[in-house]
């Protein structure tokens, strides 16, 4: 957990200077840019920390997952135990695990760390699977856990944050200047600029998010056929197929699910998931016999 905070610390820090640096070779004040810095840090980094933070929390609540305390049958025994295994050998502190109510086949991981997560799965999940489906699953969401994802997804996101805000605000004060004679007031006409240019570059940025969401995949993918086998990795993606694209998980969980949506064309720039096919074309090129889960600290 320390590496992460300190990763997260240089991150920030790397931001500020390249940002600071950008803005001299601009031309843009830098008292003012520093505020405008500052600004943006807080913004963009605050609202994807606080989403960590309560993400736990919001997951149980949005999709009304009943975390098991004590299994009450077979079933959840079962999950209980293949996680709490699974865990160990993924090097991570035993998640919570849960069972939440929808008819598609799902699971999700989330946390505020490696040591601190939410493993859940749905009951359409628990019909529709049999155990080494099921327990290829789980695998694909502890290493989720196991790698990081979490954390790394809210740095990733609170770095293109700061990035837009500082651009869209720089590019707005030049195109005031410039449409001003030279007059940066910061008038009507800049903060219509900024929010235009907001749009555009957080789309940019989304684009940027939603490539690093979809190859995470693939490497959970990896991570649950290391720790379940890989035809059992191949043939729980084969029966994922019959709902894939069909979730009821709110949008702040979508991204953490097994599960993703289908588009095709530009619009497949912005889903959180690789297509199904190419996921297992990816494992069948895996070597038979994998090495053990690469833990990340």
């Amino acid at each position: 957990m320390l590496k992460r905070i300190t990763l997260f610390l240089a991150t920030n820090l790397a931001v500020l200077v390249l940002l600071s640096i950008v803005m001299r070779l601009l031309g843009v004040d830098p008292q003012t840019s520093g505020g405008l810095l500052v600004m943006a840090t807080l913004f963009g980094f605050g609202g994807s920390f606080i989403s960590l933070m309560m993400s736990k929390w919001v997951a149980k609540r949005s999709t009304g997952a009943q975390v098991i305390d004590q299994p009450r049958n077979e079933s959840e025994r079962w999950l209980l135990d293949t996680v709490r295994r699974q865990s160990e050998a993924a090097g991570i502190a035993m998640p919570e695990v849960a069972v939440y109510d929808a008819p598609e086949i799902n699971a999700f991981a989330t946390g505020p760390s490696r040591n601190d997560a939410l493993v859940a799965v749905s009951t359409g999940l628990l019909r529709n699977m049999d155990r080494d489906e099921a327990e290829a699953v789980l695998g694909h969401e502890v290493s989720h856990v196991a790698n990081g994802d979490m954390v790394t997804m809210m740095l990733v996101q609170g770095v293109l944050n700061t990035f837009v805000i500082v651009l869209a605000r720089v590019v707005g004060r030049m195109i005031d200047g410039y449409l001003g004679g030279g007059d940066r007031r910061g008038g009507f006409g800049y903060f219509a600029t900024v929010m235009v240019l907001d749009l555009v570059f957080g789309l940019f940025a989304s684009v940027i998010a939603m490539w690093f969401s979809r190859h995470r995949e693939f490497r959970a993918d990896a991570g649950g056929a290391r720790l379940a086998g890989r035809e059992k990795m191949i043939s729980a993606l084969e029966k994922l197929s019959r709902t894939y694209g069909e979730t009821t998980l709110p949008k702040q969980v979508q991204a953490f699910g097994i599960s993703g949506g289908v588009a095709h064309g530009l619009r497949s720039l912005f889903m959180t998931h690789p297509p199904l096919a190419e996921r297992i074309e990816a494992l069948r090129r895996m070597p038979t016999e994998a090495p053990s889960v690469r833990v990340v600290s």
